[in-house]
Order: C-alpha cells, then sequence, then structure tokens
C-alpha cells in the first residue's frame, strides 16, 4: 500500500484480524487460505453499487492495519471475527474508534458476545450471513449514523440504545439463491501470494472455494453462528462455472472444498462429477464429509471428481459420548465410511475430540480402538471448549470459568470446573499415538517394523499407566 497519500474513502473497508507472521502454530502448518466470507460480502456489496475495500490482513502486520485505519479518511469499517481473531479486532476496533469510524462487527462468534463486542468499541453487531443486512445497514449509516432510531428499521442486527440497553433487531431470513450471489472478490487478495506461500511449503497451491451454506445436523457443542441449521446448496453447474474460472485464472494444483459438510447429498455429486467430466476438469481436493452420510454412491462420485483425501468429524470412539454430543452418527458408522474411502482410494483424515462432559477412561479406551480399526490416515486430537451460543456451553455454563480476560482471549481459554485436567488429556493423546504406531508396526511386520515393536510397546504402557496416575486431577 502506497502510504505516501491518502487513500480513497470507502463506503466500507472489510478486514479480518487474522495475522499469518503472528501465529506460530499456522507458520508450522503453511496452510493459508483466502478470507471467502468477507469476499462474498465485498462481492454483493460492490454489485449493490458501494465501494468496498478489502484490507487481508493474513500477510501483512498488525501495525499495517492500524496505520491504514489512523491514515482515514475514516467511513465505515467491518471487522469479521471467530475464535481465532477476537484479541486483535478488538484492539483493532479500539484504533479505529479512535480514528473516527463506525465499526461493525460480523462473522460466526460476535452475535454470542454482542454486549462485549459492543462495549469494545462496537456501534452494531451482524447477525448471520452479512450480504442483506449490511447492504441495508449503509445507506442508513452514511444518513445518520449509529442512530438507534434508524438502526431499529434494520433487521439482524444488535446495537444498545439511547440508554445504552441492548437492542435485537428481528432476524434476517436466509438467502435462498447461492447461484443468484456473485462470486467472491478474489481480485481484492493476493491470490499469487497464496498459490507462493502453498506451494513453497508443500510442493501445490491451493484454492479454497464453498458449494453450500449451513450445516442441519445439531451437534451440541458446535456452532451455528452464521448459516444457523440449514444447508441451501449452489447448482452443480454454478460451482463448475466457479471451478472453471479458477483453472483457467489461477492453476491451482489442488483445492479445499470449504462446506460444513461435502457429501449432504449423493445425487448431489454425481451431478456435479458429471459436469465437471463433461468439461475436462479434474483437481485434486479436500474436504469435510458426515460418516452417516457416506454410501458406496457418494464415495464412488468422490473419487470420480478427485478426492485426496477427506475429513471425518469421528469426534470419539464411544457411542455413549457420541450420543450425549448429539452427533446422529454411530461408530460402526465412521469405521465403514473409512473403509469404503479407502476402496476408492481416498485417504481419511479423523477429528477426534477429548474432554466432551463425562468422558471417562474407557470412553478414551474405545477412541483409541476405534483409531486402530479404522485406521485414517491422519488424526487429530483437542480438547473440547465451550462455545457460547451452543447448548454444550449451556450445560457447562456454571462450571465454564475463563482463564484469560475476555479482550484477550476466546472461548477457548474456558476451563470447566471438575473435568479431567489438560495434562490427563495430554497423555491421553500420548497413549493413542503410541496405542496406534505399535498396532500399525505389528500389522505392518516385517523386521524393520517388528524390532521397534518393543520399545514403542513400552511407551504406550507407560502412557496409559500415566493417564490411570493423572485421572484424579480436575480443573480447579
Amino acid at each position: 500500500m502506497d502510504t505516501s497519500s491518502t487513500p480513497s474513502r470507502p463506503d466500507l473497508l472489510l478486514t479480518h484480524g487474522y495475522f499469518l507472521a503472528e501465529d506460530p502454530k499456522e507458520q508450522a502448518i503453511m496452510k493459508p487460505y483466502v478470507p471467502l466470507g468477507i469476499l462474498y460480502l465485498a462481492a454483493y456489496l460492490e454489485r449493490a453499487g458501494f465501494a468496498v475495500e478489502v484490507f487481508d490482513t493474513t500477510f501483512r502486520r498488525f501495525t499495517d492495519l492500524e496505520d491504514r485505519l489512523r491514515q482515514g479518511p475514516p467511513s465505515v469499517v467491518g471487522f469479521a471475527a471467530n475464535l481465532m481473531t477476537r484479541a486483535n479486532v478488538v484492539r483493532l476496533a479500539r484504533v479505529a474508534k479512535e480514528a473516527g469510524w463506525i465499526v461493525l462487527f460480523g462473522g460466526p462468534e460476535p452475535p454470542n458476545w454482542a454486549g462485549e463486542y459492543l462495549a469494545a468499541g462496537g456501534d452494531v453487531v451482524v447477525e448471520g450471513e452479512g450480504e442483506e443486512t449490511v447492504a441495508e445497514l449503509l445507506p442508513v449509516l452514511r444518513a445518520q449514523g449509529p442512530d438507534p432510531a434508524a438502526l431499529a428499521r434494520v433487521s439482524g442486527i444488535v446495537f444498545r440504545d439511547a440508554s445504552g440497553a441492548l437492542v435485537k433487531t428481528p432476524p434476517r431470513a436466509k438467502l435462498a439463491d447461492l447461484d443468484a450471489l456473485p462470486w467472491p472478490a478474489r481480485e481484492k487478495v493476493d491470490i499469487g501470494r497464496y498459490l507462493e506461500t502453498w506451494r513453497k511449503a508443500h510442493g501445490a497451491g491451493s484454492l479454497s472455494l464453498i458449494t453450500a451454506r449451513g450445516c442441519p445436523f445439531r451437534c451440541n457443542w458446535c456452532s451455528h453462528g452464521v448459516y444457523g441449521y440449514s444447508h441451501r446448496r449452489r447448482s452443480p453447474k454454478a460451482v463448475a462455472d466457479e471451478v472453471a474460472w479458477l483453472v483457467e485464472r489461477f492453476r491451482p494444483e489442488q483445492l479445499w472444498y470449504a462446506d460444513d459438510v461435502f457429501n449432504m447429498k449423493a445425487a448431489w455429486l454425481v451431478e456435479y462429477a458429471d459436469e465437471l467430466e463433461r468439461r475436462g476438469i479434474r483437481v485434486p481436493f479436500e474436504c469435510i464429509c458426515r460418516a452417516d452420510r457416506m454410501t458406496e454412491e457418494a464415495a464412488a462420485a468422490l473419487a470420480r471428481l478427485g478426492a485426496y483425501r477427506v475429513w471425518i468429524g469421528s469426534e470419539s470412539g464411544s457411542q455413549r459420548i457420541l450420543d450425549a454430543m448429539e452427533r446422529g452418527v454411530t461408530v460402526e458408522q465412521v469405521k465403514t465410511s473409512t473403509a469404503l474411502l479407502r476402496r476408492h482410494g481416498i485417504e481419511t483424515g479423523m477429528f477426534l475430540m477429548w474432554g466432551y462432559e463425562g468422558e471417562e477412561i474407557a470412553d478414551i479406551e474405545a477412541t483409541v480402538a476405534l483409531v486402530k480399526d479404522a485406521a485414517p490416515d491422519i488424526y487429530f486430537t483437542t480438547v473440547s471448549y465451550p462455545i457460547k451460543g451452543t447448548r454444550y456451553f449451556e450445560k457447562v455454563a456454571e462450571r465454564a470459568v475463563a482463564t484469560t480476560a475476555w479482550a484477550s482471549g476466546s472461548d477457548r481459554d474456558f476451563a470447566v470446573k471438575g473435568r479431567h485436567s489438560r495434562r490427563f488429556y495430554d497423555e491421553a493423546t500420548r497413549y493413542l499415538r503410541r496405542s496406534v504406531e505399535l498396532h500399525r508396526l505389528r500389522s505392518a511386520g516385517g523386521p524393520r517394523n517388528l524390532s521397534r515393536v518393543p520399545g514403542v510397546f513400552l511407551a504406550a504402557k507407560l502412557a496409559r499407566m500415566r493417564l490411570s496416575r493423572f485421572s484424579d486431577e480436575v480443573e480447579a
């Protein structure tokens, strides 16, 4: 950005507050994707006649955005916030207010903490999908500023009235026709930088897109803050048009379909595969799928489309815990889906969650057994945390204790009184990894693998002993 001259005054400056350079964990992974949410919003608003500036923070420094906000001229700034970026956007919002900007917050987190975000410098919190709401809101702000009487006529927002009381206007209906939306305004970010970063770290560049919005399933720990319990899908032709354009314009080596559930309907996958085959397009990709929606037809279509890895939200190998989560998935379905994908030459990744309410060592043992039996190619573990706005949060709210100040932390920082300690779950992960490694060595056979068995066996045994040793430790 040329700071020698004052930028033009946009109707809206959009940003998201994620800085790759300040995230050591992500730097180790190096798989950044463009902020699709604000790019969809930017494209929609520009088509409606608004001047929109996007400040993509991914490859910038915190001070770069501070400088842009102070430089002005001030107008309206919209911050997309999530669990990862709360601390950054709150700090930046204060800078924006000092510089005279009207501050909007949107994304999955602000509606759940509307009072806190407004107290941190926000004028308006946007709930749900932002396209229609912000298009209605901007003319109001331009004419009258954040006047409570004027804001009250806009659906889908939260603000404070003249007395300081929180006002929530009626929710806005979800967008019904996703095909009518313009594609994300990717020209407003440096796509080449994203691809270059991927290629340098992994040898292949990846771009993201969505085919649908929302997830209709009711897992009680999962946030549905933007799209609600819905599932609206673009037509296969519309998605194929976008993929064809991405391939022609940017030449990515792979794609990430960022849908919450990519295999919602096998018939759609088949039709989409047919559409891409007619165009001679086949780009390797990753996606997230549900085990209970994985059929032979769906797996075959995924293989035709070029899926090289499918992620399954397994969460636990204990059916008791899955039922408590209201996952609507069985352990057997997880096993069946991984086997089905393997037969079609597709790798599987598995997400696992420790620490859900009521989990004990027997449930951890069941998870270890699941991973050994299902044999995913990759698996990741995390410790559950209560997200504000979910039924899981409501269940543990009286025992949930923030370990950091709200403005500098996130919902990930909640401790749950009475739950096993973090040390206990660290040992659970060690036990899982060593047990799975031992199982794979024994299954593979051969002198080289079998020679490693005694050492790994001992490591697994010790981890299991420590798991029992720390089982009485709880979060205070």
